[in-house]
């Protein structure tokens, strides 16, 4: 956003710091690339050692079974299991049983959060003509579960109250370059309500952008094109969404920071000191509400003004115009602001060797109906892991770390369970964790992978090593197979071809990853399948049920299984490693892209004042030729037996505590601009895109805003963290050798 076409040509200097780096990278990608072609090797085991990891692996795989998936599934999604109702208590009480029955020590911990639910909801039309929206969604015969009660009715987490009448404008999906085209239509918004469509970005950012262009209120609404007929046959028939299908879904401005909007930064119990509701500024200013594509027609079939640019038409039977007006629209919102309590479920498994070095993997349990598809079929792939482990701890096996497994609440208005966990626990996670893996929703598709770059090598060789489940190979061959089929070209193509595995995305935020990676800054990963299937039609509405699921996703529970086994197998090799996998050459080439974007980000800006990025680029060059030492380093580990080790098992343990804590070294210990909440200086999501990531943010954003000496105090600041990381990977690098002998 806010990019201009105008470009100039590199500096001389920008371009012979790019040269050079360039040639850095390639000299360090080999030793990284011949660790990752080393078939049977497991990163960061003793060649004595891997055969019983194999082993125990294997024995692990075995385990996760479709019929028990199948059946957690049926029993959480029986109910309506929203946060702060009797049902999410129920669902934390039927893990505990389940998993202790397992031998597992689980246990419930409690926090609370601010968690107001509607009251009063009436949006109506009330000129050219009077029609009042139903907003309800009605139960369909084929689906059992879609007349349950106690399901909370279709609204935004934490609108605003308000009773506000005014004209109504399409604004198409409510994001920045569509205010901008408003302006050049010459419409404003101020005094409006706005109806915008899903899509294109996270809800929250739709009324927070109304709300600053001075609407009054928001309505927001799923347009057949998006997820509806438009797309194929609607539910029961098909996957899609029927026409009074509503998203519901939480609106707090978390990019600001997530949890509970009354405790930022620190965690959410009984007596804790809170934030006046007025002073929390994650807490809409208007009133916004979600509606079916057949509550939102009348609405727009009623607009008047111009008619509405080809690429905002939606695929409604009407002739989709702007406004304002002679639409004319009432809304009346309430809600009863009550604080409510969470159920996190939590499993721990003690380390024997180093207790405190602690691997973290969690899901949530709540939904905002059943959630089949969200979260429940992610949140049954953890209790199939959690029972694989039940099942090698009762075969004698001990994991050299600490394992800790959990089931958040109220993830879904806003990360709270996770968040405020983790801000309660932020001295002992930042001292011990060493990583969390997360996972949410999964369909039917192939391994969809994210985080933290240390840990991209890691995750090749882990998805090298589990069995696919469409009977393509393994994961990762399932999923190479699948880009190949989908490349844009035969460059894209050749790529794909010559390269030994997959990079992984950068992770913004939209799920409970969020405070271990940019508050804590915890190496994390986010892992499910999807691409061959889609909950979209049904996603936050009280379709996504147990019967949309077994009929329309996965319908064998394989992906399910497959996901289990792959977070299992991820768990066991960060558990017992006797060296942690991270990887460093990988961290430094993928911040390079990063600096690239930045580059041509600042290219396109109008005339801005001089930028020099070579202390990144600088500080990328060391890192990557401290990350080539460390791989080089690494590889001596090949002639040492566990015998000759044991006598060194302290700088072992120092070792280990330099790569795990490498993460923290991109912490911004003040934050970022306008969100001192999020931390980490390579990873953050947009102000204005939600979950969407924006990767060097305090650089990237400061540009996007013109704010010329705040992006060159950022780059000061980027370049000293990742000399500050070069600094911790040379200290691995000397104890690796001192460790090897």
């Amino acid at each position: 956003m806010y990019q201009r076409t105008h470009h100039r040509p590199r500096s001389r200097q920008a371009l012979v710091g790019h040269a050079t780096l360039a040639v850095c990278l390639v000299a360090f990608a080999v030793p990284g690339s011949v660790v990752l072609s080393q078939e049977a090797a497991l990163r960061g085991f003793l060649q004595d050692e891997v055969a019983a990891q194999r082993e125990r692996e294997e024995a692990f795989r075995a385990v996760p079974d479709p019929d028990r998936l199948r059946e957690y599934m049926r029993v959480i999604t029986e109910e309506p299991h929203h946060a702060g109702s009797p049902g999410s208590r129920q669902v934390a009480l039927y893990m505990v049983e389940q998993l202790s029955s397992w031998g597992l020590e689980a246990r419930i911990e409690e926090h609370e959060a601010l968690m107001p639910m509607p009251v009063e909801r009436v949006v109506e039309l009330i000129a050219p003509t009077r029609f009042r929206l139903s907003l309800e969604e009605p139960r369909i015969s084929q689906d059992k579960d879609s007349g349950d009660v106690g399901g909370l009715p279709s609204y935004n987490a934490y609108s605003a109250d308000g009773d506000v009448t005014a004209d109504l404008v399409y604004v198409n999906y409510g994001i920045p370059e569509d205010y901008e085209r408003l302006e050049e239509l010459g419409i404003d918004v101020a005094g409006k309500v706005v109806i915008a469509k899903y899509g294109r970005s996270w809800r929250g950012i739709k009324p927070k952008l109304a709300w600053e262009h001075g609407a009054v209120g928001c309505i927001i609404y799923s347009d057949p094109k998006e997820d509806g007929y438009y797309q194929g046959e609607v539910y029961p028939d098909g996957p899609f969404r029927p026409a009074f299908g509503v998203q519901r879904g939480s609106v707090m401005d978390m990019p600001v920071y997530p949890g509970d909007p009354l405790t930022p930064g620190w965690g959410s119990e009984p007596g804790v000191r809170k934030l006046n509701r007025v002073d929390a500024t994650t807490i809409l200013k208007i009133p916004v509400l979600p509606i079916s594509y057949a509550d939102a027609e009348p609405l727009l079939d009623a607009l008047g003004g111009p008619v509405a640019p080809e690429d905002w038409r939606g695929a409604l039977p009407i002739t989709y115009r702007i406004g304002p007006g002679p639409a004319r629209v009432h809304m009346k919102l309430s809600f009863d602001w009550q604080t409510r309590p969470l159920y996190n479920v939590v499993v721990r498994i003690d380390g024997t060797d180093f207790p405190d070095q602690w691997i973290l993997h969690g899901n949530h349990h709540d939904a905002w109906v059943n959630g089949a598809a969200d979260p429940t079929s992610g949140n049954v792939a953890l209790m199939e892991t959690a029972r694989g482990l039940a099942e090698l701890l009762q075969q004698g096996w001990r994991p050299k770390r600490t394992i800790i497994l959990a089931a958040w609440d109220g993830e879904e208005w806003g990360l709270l369970g996770s968040t405020e966990w983790g801000e309660k626990h932020a001295v002992e996670l930042r001292a011990n964790a060493v990583a969390y893996i997360n996972t949410d929703s999964t369909n039917r598709g192939w391994l969809s992978a994210g985080g933290s770059h240390s840990l991209q090598q890691f995750i090749n060789e882990v998805a090298r090593d589990v069995p696919g489940p469409r009977g393509g190979g393994s994961v990762r061959e399932e999923l190479l197979a699948r880009r190949l089929e989908t490349a844009e070209d035969d460059a894209a193509r050749a790529a794909i071809e010559s390269s030994e595995g997959f990079s992984i995305g950068a992770l913004g935020s939209g799920s409970d990853y969020t405070v271990f990676l940019d508050h804590l800054t915890v190496a994390s990963l986010n892992l499910g399948f999807s691409g061959d299937s889609s909950s979209s039609g049904v996603y936050h509405s009280k379709y996504d049920s147990f019967d949309w699921y077994t009929t329309f996703s996965d319908t064998d529970f394989a992906h399910i299984r497959a996901l289990s086994q792959t977070v299992g197998t991820t768990i066991l090799r960060l558990a017992d490693a006797t060296v942690l996998p991270f990887n460093f050459v990988d961290y430094a080439t993928t911040i390079e892209t990063y600096v690239e974007e930045i580059e041509t980000l600042y290219q396109s800006l109008d005339e801005p004042p001089s930028l020099d990025l070579e202390p990144v680029r600088t500080a990328l060059s060391r890192l990557g030729m401290a990350g080539s030492a460390y791989e080089l380093a690494l590889r001596r580990l090949d002639g040492v037996s566990s015998a000759a080790l044991g006598a060194r098992m302290e700088d072992v343990a120092k070792l280990n505590q330099l790569l795990f804590t490498s993460e923290r070294a991109l912490a911004l210990r003040v934050g970022l601009p306008q969100r001192d909440w999020f931390k980490h200086l390579i990873y953050a999501p947009g102000l204005y895109t939600g979950y969407g990531v924006k990767t060097l943010p305090g650089i990237r954003e400061s540009l996007e805003r013109e704010e010329w000496s705040q992006a060159t105090g950022f780059v000061t600041r980027v370049a000293e963290a990742l000399e500050t990381l070069a600094d911790q990977v040379d200290d691995a690098t000397a104890l690796m050798h001192r460790v090897a002998g």
